[in-house]
């Protein structure tokens, strides 16, 4: 209803869509789908599957990474003169590592409304399944490629949501046994799909599982947090890591460089021996 005095309550209505199991969609998700005067989609083909199997035909425009700083002024001025546009992505929530931030920054500029509809999230569904304990937790999109990026978010002592290509999956839960074998972890492969699996175990076992056999699928990575204080001891090793590669001795340069970081001289020569 547009208030008395008001003018056309154009507004953008973010509506979440199933990752996998079409029948996920909620009802105010397709209540504003079929309300909408246009929906501006990730991929329109991929949206046309579900608004097919609701019934819903309402105008579509591509609206990906490639084409919003286009798309958005023109979605912006269909808002100003009363037109009500929902935003989907392929799956899950607009945003969270999909496009919608430049149409959500713009309609603020422009004063819009902006409505975000709750709905299926791969994130918290692999942190649910992961069966770890996340009173704090941190979501961090994809996964950096380099290894400096990489070590430096399994450093956290949070428990760690990512994303991950399943071709890269071994190499980087490599990378994080080489850090903590020990470190829980779970491989949340098709979230709500019919080859949904829920893979658990420590960084070292999971490192060794998927090695030579990456998992077919999209993936979502759940790591423990690290304990206390191991965020020193991973850079105490990636420190003496370099001083051998230099040339040096790996105990007596354990030893040096224990005394500069408080951590163990053992721990840090055991650590490196590990990741050999």
């Amino acid at each position: 209803m547009t208030p008395t005095g008001a003018g056309p309550a154009g507004r953008l209505v973010v509506c979440p869509t199933p990752i996998g199991n079409l029948e996920d969609v909620t009802l105010r998700v397709l209540s504003a789908l079929r309300e909408a005067d246009v929906i501006a989609c990730e991929d329109t083909r991929t949206t046309k599957v579900l608004l097919d199997r609701y019934g819903v035909s309402v105008e579509r425009v591509r609206y990906d990474a490639h084409a919003e700083r286009r798309v958005a002024p023109k979605l912006v001025e269909r808002m100003q003169a009363g037109e009500v546009v929902a935003l989907v992505s392929d799956a899950g929530m607009p945003l969270v590592s999909d496009p919608g931030l430049v149409l959500v920054q713009a309609c603020a500029a422009a004063g819009l409304a902006v409505e975000v509809l709750p709905g299926p999230s791969a994130a918290l569904a692999a942190l649910v399944a992961s069966g770890l304990a996340a009173e704090s937790w941190r979501f961090v999109g994809f996964l950096p490629r380099k290894r400096a990026g990489l070590e430096a978010v399994m450093r956290s002592e949070e428990v760690v949501v990512a994303f991950e290509s399943p071709r890269r999956v071994g190499a980087s839960l490599a990378v994080l046994a080489a850090l903590d074998p020990e470190r829980p972890v779970a491989v949340c492969r098709e979230l709500t799909k019919i080859h949904e699996e829920v893979v658990r175990g420590t960084a070292a076992e999971l490192a060794a599982r998927y090695a030579d056999a990456p998992p077919r699928g999209e993936v979502v990575l759940v790591m423990g947090g690290a304990a206390e204080g191991a965020g020193d001891l991973a850079a105490g090793v990636a420190a003496l890591t370099r001083l051998v590669e230099a040339g040096a001795r790996a105990r007596p340069a354990a030893a040096v460089v224990a005394e500069l970081t408080g951590t163990s001289a053992n721990a840090l020569y055991e650590a490196l021996t590990a990741a050999k």
